[in-house]
């Protein structure tokens, strides 16, 4: 980025700065920090849980696979439609209802002691797995701007802007930022899509049949992380405590719907896009790049910049959801004791985030694929949930069963299959569904259902 470019930049994060911490020393009690007096409304909530979506992890993994497989990589949005509504019908307002410290905690609340722990040890290796992956997506996002700093160094300073930005007001300070950078994208990256229409081919124009895309990103492969998301979401803590801080069951339900429709826009524009700059004779070192070769080739001055700031204000809205949902979880799961302030909070939220960090530097080398992974524990939960909230005769031994059954077709069908084996169709289409009959069999013979 050239001066102007760095000007831009840094406007849009001292901006984001500002917001985060207006008033956020006025926060004083961890009902406050951790969900801002579970009184969000309507629009404010569907702001937090897009950023909490829209992230640069996802953005940079999909926008890769429309610059391999075109306009067929369009498809891939309709996973998290897909995914975000079968959240608000099935479980939106019976989270709110529940309206606990941790989505955890209704696994105690259900099943026991015992099982809320597991339920919540799974659950925080899942969310390290994940706040890994959002991090190591920055580091390749601004790695090229800063070729010549360390990653540690790099992904430790991106880190302390996010911290300046949130940490002291806790999620409050997360749905003010979170308000305006969904405003921004709202209007940047349809802007980005019309640019890169209106922007001259490169070279000798490149074009993607349909059979050609579905040979890149087969439909199998969408079609099991439709399921997987379906199965996953429902148990996302970070979408748990944004529940939790909702004005009423009612909010959590439309806000979900509305957040599903505008996740869908916004990832849909930045395959568009990707797929133009293919498709006009573009090249980039690797497919991850494409979407921060776009911005550096057909963005005018002033606009990269701003765009850079945007991406970077995706990770950062969704890291500190992550880790203001391990910090509520780990609190209420582990601590459960009152506290006046949010002292405590602020240093288990700056723990999760050194460990996600470490992880991010030696552990994470392919984005998408580490984030698929992390869903591993989360999906082996979904039976006990799901019957949780809808089946009476539910019992500790089918949901332990289907937890272990998860974990193991999981894990399974990775070592078996593997990535280049399309390993997510057998855990989606058969692992999943192995889950709840085992869930549902071990319910069925064992002497005493649990009683909600």
């Amino acid at each position: 980025m050239n001066s102007f470019d760095l000007f831009a930049f840094s406007g849009v994060i001292a901006l984001l700065v500002v917001i985060g911490i207006y008033k956020s020393r006025m926060i004083r009690s961890e009902s406050a920090y951790l969900f801002a007096e579970r009184k969000t409304k309507w629009a404010a909530l569907t702001a937090t849980l897009v950023m909490t979506e829209f992230n640069s992890a996802t953005l940079i993994s999909f926008a890769s696979l429309g610059y391999i497989a075109g306009y067929w990589a369009l498809a891939l949005p309709f996973v998290f439609l897909i995914g975000l509504l079968f959240y608000a019908v099935t479980v939106a307002e019976k989270w709110k209802t529940f309206d606990g410290l941790s989505v955890a905690g209704f696994f105690t609340q259900r099943y026991g002691k015992n099982m809320g722990t597991f339920a919540s040890v799974l659950l925080l290796l899942a969310m390290l797995g994940f706040s890994a992956a959002y991090i190591k997506s920055l580091i390749l996002l601004f790695h090229p701007i800063f070729p010549s700093i360390d990653p540690w160094v790099l992904s430790t300073a991106l880190l302390t802007i996010v911290f300046v930005m949130s940490l002291r007001g806790g999620l409050i300070a997360i749905i003010r930022t979170d308000l305006l950078s969904m405003g921004l994208m709202l209007l940047f990256f349809p802007l980005i899509a019309f640019l890169m229409w209106q922007a001259p081919a490169a070279s000798e124009p490149v074009s993607l049949s349909l059979s050609q895309g579905q040979a890149i990103v087969p439909p199998s492969f969408i079609i099991s992380l439709t399921v997987l998301t379906m199965f996953t979401y429902i148990l996302a803590p970070w979408y748990g405590q944004k529940i939790f801080s909702a004005e009423s069951p009612k909010v959590a339900y439309w806000a979900v719907i509305a957040a599903a429709l505008l996740v869908f826009f916004l990832y849909g524009t930045a395959i568009f896009a990707t797929a133009l700059f293919r498709e006009k004779g573009f090249a980039c070192a690797s497919a991850e790049q494409a979407f921060p070769a776009l911005i550096d080739r057909c963005l005018p001055f002033g606009l990269k910049g701003i765009a850079y700031a945007l991406l970077f204000a995706t990770s950062a809205t969704t890291l500190t959801g992550v880790w203001s949902a391990m910090s509520a979880m780990w609190i209420g799961d582990f601590l459960k004791t009152d506290a006046e302030g949010c002292r405590r909070s602020i240093f288990a939220t700056i723990g999760f985030a050194s460990l996600s960090l470490l992880l991010a530097n030696t552990l994470v080398d392919s984005v998408f694929n580490k984030l698929i992974l992390a869903n591993v524990p989360v999906a082996a939960l979904s039976f006990a949930l799901l019957a949780g909230f809808y089946w009476k005769r539910v019992s500790w031994l089918g949901a332990a069963l289907s937890i272990l059954v998860g974990c193991l077709s999981g894990v399974g069908a990775y070592l078996f299959f593997g990535e280049e084996g399309g390993y997510t169709w057998y855990w989606a289409m058969y692992g999943i569904p192995l889950t709840f009959f085992v869930g549902i069999m071990g319910s069925l013979f064992s002497r005493e259902a649990v009683v909600s």
